[in-house]
């Protein structure tokens, strides 16, 4: 698979609209700013050609998963679940 990484929420939709993405992770918190990626998910959701995309948010917190999910987005997981074998079936839903 090839990983392309954006910086915010600009990056994130210009490479969505340009590439074929199997699979957007957000993480809750931004490194780069430390902003909100609940909000660039509602972007991508509100957007009539990318709501399709799927989207998990990377968050340990079970109150932004259910957020999420509630805006769009697949069951994410956890940074501290990412060695895990339940969050490898995930993600190889939607890379395989």
């Amino acid at each position: 698979m090839d990983i392309v990484q954006a910086h915010g929420a600009d990056d994130t939709l210009k490479f969505l609209r340009e590439q074929e993405i199997d699979l957007v992770l957000i993480n809750r918190k931004l490194d780069q700013d430390y902003s909100d990626g609940i909000e660039i998910l509602k972007l991508i959701k509100s957007d009539p050609v990318l709501r399709t995309a799927p989207v998990m948010i990377v968050t340990n917190h079970a109150e932004h998963q259910a957020t999420a999910i509630s805006l769009g987005a697949e069951q994410g997981f956890g940074k501290l679940e990412l060695d895990q074998e339940a969050t490898h079936q995930k993600l190889a839903t939607f890379l395989a």
